[in-house]
């Protein structure tokens, strides 16, 4: 656990008791504070109360007299489409309001660090698409070349729970733009921008409140070095920015779309090949074809970003490529999850928005599609042009029939059901195909998150490989 520090004797509230919010009241504990929690659904609040806190009704009159800070969990609106009225009450007592990445940039620096050889390092990575794999990617690498590192934040643990690091130890952090948004405290040595795609516009009062909110990283974190996607306009944009001049090596440009130039340190990946450059020569190179956990153009996105993270700690070219092919990929994510008669059988339930999608798709060059669920504003238009790979779709969700109606003159079934979807893929599918999970859509309209959406496809697709299977037996 990271104890929160200057908070000794403070009254700090906490809204929200999911994961983040009872780790950062424990966090608060431990520091010192007295901690004022609370939750609008009673099993929350039940929660809380079997580790020893007792809720605190943060709506009602005066709730914060003398209350130093409100802390936020990060599914819980604080600005865009309407403040909370919790957060509003914050605002109107003068309360400040920060959240438990916030606490954690501020608490992790302890004076042992002094006698430490090397100082421990932060490695933040945000994006929209990318993001978990690029940090677990990282965490990989790390751990591989026996570096002591932790992964947390959006994935694995809360920040706030992870171990105090050691003597050159190294903290891995996915951050979402919920959470780099409002925390009051951002400075990783390393910030890593993967790319911008159309999510959570609602959230942020459309793209551009979007793109501020991953931009505050670099633009109030200072890290010592940005690793930049620039294969949009944001990223490009968000270089241009932070570098001083063409042959500034702390912004490192990436790429998986094109070969990229100049005097300044860059890596980007083409036709499978990544390679890195310094200075106006190569100094690196990996052939990523080979590398079974990280499939398609996405994921040689990732690679490149992962890649120049952990050069920036100075592990070498040809050790980052050996780490690479012991990556098994993350659940839900370009999961392969079997293969029989020599068709795969892929998850990518993570996909939950059209650019993620469109670069599922992109990886494979035949495909039983499995799409479908509650759309996101934007639309299905950047999947257009990945359509030519798909042999056949299979809709699922509440609203089937409807999202049907975005895939033009692709080849479709209407199936609802995963169960049905799966079925009617594996049936149908032929020597050399894969059948892929990558909705384009939010799970909500049928499961509690994307990861329940992947259970399920696994659990249809053992279903039916088992049935086979047995029917083949004499």
């Amino acid at each position: 656990m990271i104890p929160v520090r200057g908070v000794t004797g403070a009254r700090v509230a906490v809204l929200g008791l999911g994961r983040s919010g009872l780790s950062a009241a424990r966090a608060l504990r431990a520091g010192g504070a007295e901690v004022l929690p609370w939750d609008d659904y009673e099993a929350a609040r039940e929660a809380a109360r079997a580790e020893g806190f007792e809720p605190v009704d943060l709506s009602k009159p005066g709730a914060f007299d003398n209350v130093a800070a409100l802390i936020v969990s990060p599914g819980i609106p604080h600005f865009y489409p309407a403040p909370n009225p919790v957060v509003a009450a914050a605002w109107a007592a003068g309360v400040p309001v920060d959240n438990d990445i916030g606490l954690f940039f501020r608490s992790l620096a302890i004076e042992r660090w002094e006698e430490y050889d090397t100082t421990p390092r932060v490695i933040a990575v945000t994006g929209s698409n990318g993001k978990s794999t690029t940090a677990a990617l990282i965490h990989h690498v790390l751990t591989a070349s026996g570096r002591e590192s932790q992964l947390a934040g959006n994935i694995g643990r809360g920040v706030l729970d992870i171990d105090p690091p050691g003597d050159g130890g190294v903290v891995v952090l996915e951050l979402s733009s919920y959470q780099t948004e409002l925390a009051r405290a951002l400075t990783p040595d390393i910030a890593v921008f993967t790319n911008l795609s159309p999510d959570h516009l609602d959230r942020h009062g459309g793209l551009g409140g979007y793109f501020a909110a991953k931009r505050r990283l670099f633009a109030e974190g200072g890290p010592d070095r940005a690793i930049i996607g620039v294969d949009e306009a944001e990223g490009r944009f968000l270089a241009n920015q932070l570098a001083e001049g063409p042959g500034d090596d702390r912004v490192i440009r990436t790429s998986a779309a094109a070969k990229l130039s100049g005097p300044g340190w860059s890596v980007f990946a083409r036709k499978g090949f990544l390679a890195e450059w310094r200075k106006g020569r190569q100094v690196g190179s990996i052939d990523l074809r080979a590398v079974a956990g990280l499939p398609g153009a996405h994921n040689h996105q990732n690679a490149c970003a992962a890649y120049a993270a952990v050069r920036c700690l100075g592990i070498g070219p040809r050790q980052v490529e050996q780490a690479f092919h012991g990556f098994q990929g993350l659940p839900h994510r370009s999961q392969t999850v079997a293969e029989v008669g020599g068709v795969r059988f892929v998850n990518d339930s993570k996909a939950t928005n059209a650019a993620s999608a469109a670069r599922a798709l992109a990886a494979f060059p035949r495909i039983r599609w499995i799409c479908g669920g509650l759309e996101k504003e934007g639309g299905l238009g950047e999947l257009v042009p990945q359509f030519c790979h798909v042999a056949k779709a299979y809709v699922i969700g509440r609203e089937a029939a409807a999202f049907a109606l975005h895939l033009k003159d692709i080849p479709h079934e209407v199936c609802t059901t995963m169960d049905a979807a799966v079925a009617r893929a594996a049936a149908e599918a032929e020597p050399g195909d894969v059948v892929l999970l990558a909705p384009a859509a939010a799970s909500f309209d049928q499961y509690d998150n994307f990861e329940r959406r992947g259970e399920d496809f696994i659990a249809r697709v053992a279903a039916w490989t088992t049935a086979q299977a047995e029917g083949a037996r004499p």
